[in-house]
């Protein structure tokens, strides 16, 4: 799970700095996407956080690189963010199976409080904003 959230950080990092560029100019998709990103990685700081206090160890594996470079429109990458977030809730809904089936209420506690809510507020604000083209955050 930490390199699912590794994962989006880079790819959000990625569509930043694509909008940043200067033949591109849409500052604002950039600020939301550098948004997205800080707040992936700071899902990574939680959960390895977690695993720490756990008496877990993090192994931190290679990041994939990002499928696309040129993410040629605001609304290409909105599609791809909310394709992304999906897949992080997935994974989020299957650990929390995991744990459930494990019967550990602290990791499902965990799991719901820190992640679950705020996987299905972003997959609305993407869906919404990919489908009837309404403003994000910071847009």
């Amino acid at each position: 799970q930490i390199n699912l959230e590794l994962y989006p950080s880079y790819i959000y990092l990625s569509m930043s700095y694509y909008f940043d560029r200067d033949d591109v100019a849409l500052k604002n998709f950039a600020k939301y996407f550098l948004h997205q990103s800080h707040e992936e990685r700071e899902h990574t700081k939680k959960l390895m956080k977690l695993q720490n206090q756990r008496g877990g160890r993090a192994f931190l594996q290679d990041i994939k690189k990002p499928d696309y470079d040129n993410w040629q429109s605001g609304l290409n990458a909105m599609e791809c963010a909310l394709h992304l977030e999906k897949n992080v809730n997935q994974s989020l809904l299957e650990l929390h199976k995991l744990a459930t089936d494990k019967n550990d209420p602290h990791l499902c506690d965990f799991i719901e409080t820190h992640y679950l809510n705020e996987q299905v507020k972003a997959i609305k604000e993407l869906g919404s904003a990919c489908m009837l083209g309404f403003p994000l955050p910071f847009l």
